[in-house]
């Protein structure tokens, strides 16, 4: 089995170690556009395998995507950050083409994988793959909710001083400040986190959430990459190994949730055949208003991509 993993930056390059060290496939393949960066961090990757003590080939390539052929899944997380000066749809401008590119080079060798996009702005990033790809909307989706509520947890888990082990949760809607935090599917050890931490507290955890990636890239001044890079190696893992993990996927709508034509966050099975069921949960009013808020504001963006003529 193979992997393939495009981009060779912070997050790209987290996922390609994360997957190698679980052991999801017999070879991980890095690529990027920059000479030498992939084929450094892939040698390094697999110097640590004595260490580590796992099997899995860590190949890097710059932009020879033969080497990418027949590969399962495939992660991408090529793209650029926005840069001061750069209007949101400058970068989606910049971005999709880059996704674009990229994913026909994918699907060229691999015609059958599976495809999870990491690159921002993720929503319409995932959308763009999909049209490039032209595969079914269960094969392309984006890895966002797995990280939000991943963040959601670990400040609920400092928050309590409690394992993370024992938190689940659930976000639905855009990844951003759209998202929509559903404090009533979350739970430690089985008790509604609302028996724990009172309402006022709850909601500034969740307003951190919500601008979780801001604060890291003001802390860092550049945007975080060991979670995401986590997260979507997490993906990758529920599909290999066909686990039928239940996680909050950007996933194409097609009359779920009463939206049509969007990607939006919502909780699927995860497993071999990639979104093998989108779960529909009850909300109420003041829920669903969040999320057609959130709907909105994703659909604005996609709607730049759809005005720019790419496909």
């Amino acid at each position: 089995m193979k992997i393939t993993v495009v981009g060779a930056g912070n997050v790209g390059a987290t996922c390609a170690n994360c997957i190698a060290q679980k052991e999801l496939a017999n070879e991980v393949v890095l690529v990027d556009i920059k000479e030498g960066v992939s084929e450094g961090k892939a040698l390094d990757m697999w110097e640590t395998s004595p260490i580590n003590y796992y099997d899995t080939r860590v190949t890097g390539t710059t932009g020879n995507y033969e080497l990418t052929k027949d590969s399962e899944v495939v992660v991408i997380t090529s793209g650029l950050p926005r840069k001061p000066g750069m209007s949101r749809d400058d970068l989606i401008s910049t971005n999709a083409g880059i996704v674009k590119s990229v994913t026909e080079q994918v699907i060229k060798y691999s015609p059958d994988a599976i495809i999870i996009i990491v690159s921002n702005p993720l929503d319409v990033m995932t959308y763009c793959a999909l049209l490039a790809s032209k595969k079914c909307r269960n094969k392309v989706f984006g890895m966002a909710g797995v990280l939000d509520t991943a963040r959601y947890r670990s400040f609920i888990a400092a928050e309590l001083n409690v394992s993370p082990k024992d938190i689940q949760a659930l976000l639905l809607g855009g990844h951003g400040d759209t998202m929509v935090p559903l404090p009533r599917y979350t739970t430690v050890g089985g008790i509604p986190v609302t028996e724990l931490i009172k309402e006022d507290r709850l909601n500034e955890i969740i307003e951190r959430t919500k601008f979780g990636g801001g604060e890291l890239v003001k802390l860092m001044g550049t945007s975080a990459w060991y979670a995401p890079g986590a997260a979507a190696a997490q993906m990758v893992e529920a599909i290999v190994r066909d686990q039928k993990r239940i996680f909050p996927v950007c996933a194409y709508l097609d009359g779920e949730y009463g939206f049509k034509d969007i990607y939006l966050g919502v909780p699927v099975v995860l497993g071999k055949e990639g979104i093998e069921r989108i779960i529909e949960i009850d909300l109420k009013e003041d829920e669903r208003a969040l999320l057609e808020d959130s709907a909105k504001s994703v659909k604005s963006v996609m709607e730049v991509l759809d005005n720019m003529k790419l496909f």
